[in-house]
């Protein structure tokens, strides 16, 4: 079969592999799409993954083609969404339920092989059966989705919170979304990309702004401030934002080498809470129910579908901030 392979930091070409084989408890799946994150671009720089190669693809959909010899859950035919998660269920973390944080955690597409391929495997646990009316080749959206539910449970949302969003990509619009649906009294994103602005501008947040200085926030701050870039200088700069016994979301995947500061006495003074999201918990299943009833619009999301033959050129595309979700089509 035909997949994207990353052969070394840097490296990343389209090639033949073999088909795979399923355990007893796995499936095979027919990939209709895959999508591109930004943990493909750590992975590309040598970051997370912990051996290479590796196929990448956390964020897929398809249909079953292919049953373990204990599988009795799903049928061939199926169309599925993939949880990439993999735990190992007998750590401290996993016995608390803190499954992400997991010893020895692993996923489909960043330490074993992923659905940037013709063909993946994934545990029959893992995956989530579609609904009639779910578009497979969308249903690559409900992996990201399930991180930003994720972040949400971790901010434990108020209503009516003043939230500032740092980032209008795919990951930073999902944060919008939700925040619309959790009570929030407005909904500010700062982007440095006039036309992921424009996004969010459609999507119904309340401000846009290429920094935080051009939006209009009396009270000192906002309640809620999420970081959905991952870049040094937002991070920072929204550090300073939060206000008084506000919360302060590290939700963008930095690169190991990222630091930010800010004065402990501020934290103390004004009960600042600083907090981040790893991942999925809990959280798949609900995000494809709420993908379902129609919480995101595909077309919005999605603004490249290209052909696998091309990952290469679309990581490159999505490292250069062009497009909001690009996904790839085997």
């Amino acid at each position: 079969m035909k997949a994207a392979v990353i052969e070394a930091p840097g490296k990343v070409t389209v090639t033949t592999v073999p088909d795979p084989t399923p355990g007893p408890r796995e499936v095979v799946v027919d990939v209709a799409a895959c999508g591109l994150c930004g943990t493909d671009l750590h992975i590309l720089q040598g970051e997370f993954a912990p051996t290479l190669p590796v196929v990448p693809g956390h964020e897929f959909a398809g249909e079953v083609v292919g049953l373990g010899s204990e599988v009795t859950e799903l049928a061939l035919g199926d169309r599925v969404a993939v949880d990439p998660s993999l735990y190992c269920h007998e750590c401290r973390y996993c016995r608390v339920g803190r499954n992400n944080l997991c010893d020895r955690w692993q996923a489909i597409g960043v330490t074993v092989s992923g659905g940037a391929a013709e063909y993946a495997v994934a545990p029959v646990a893992n995956c989530v059966r579609l609904p009639d009316h779910v578009d497979v080749q969308d249903a690559a959206l409900i992996e990201p989705l399930s991180c930003a539910v994720r972040g949400y449970d971790v901010l434990n949302s108020r209503l009516g919170s003043h939230v500032l969003i740092y980032g209008s990509g795919t990951m930073g619009l999902m944060m919008l979304e939700l925040a619309k649906r959790t009570g929030a009294a407005s909904v500010d994103v700062v982007d440095v990309n006039p036309e992921r602005l424009a996004t969010a501008e459609k999507l119904g947040c309340s401000q846009v702004g290429l920094s935080a200085d051009e939006l209009r926030r009396s009270g000192g701050g906002w309640d809620v401030v999420v970081d959905a870039t991952g870049n040094a200088a937002a991070i920072q700069d929204g550090l300073e934002r939060v206000a008084k016994a506000g919360t302060f979301l590290q939700f963008g995947v930095s690169d190991y080498a990222t630091k930010a500061t800010i004065s402990p006495y501020r934290i103390y003074n004004q009960e600042i809470t600083i907090t981040g999201s790893m991942a999925v918990l809990h959280s798949y299943e609900r995000a494809a129910e709420l993908f379902a009833t129609g919480v995101l619009d595909p077309q919005v999301f999605i603004s490249h579908r290209l052909p696998l033959t091309e990952y290469p050129q679309a990581l490159e595309q999505f490292a250069a901030g062009q497009g909001r979700k690009i996904v790839v089509l085997p």
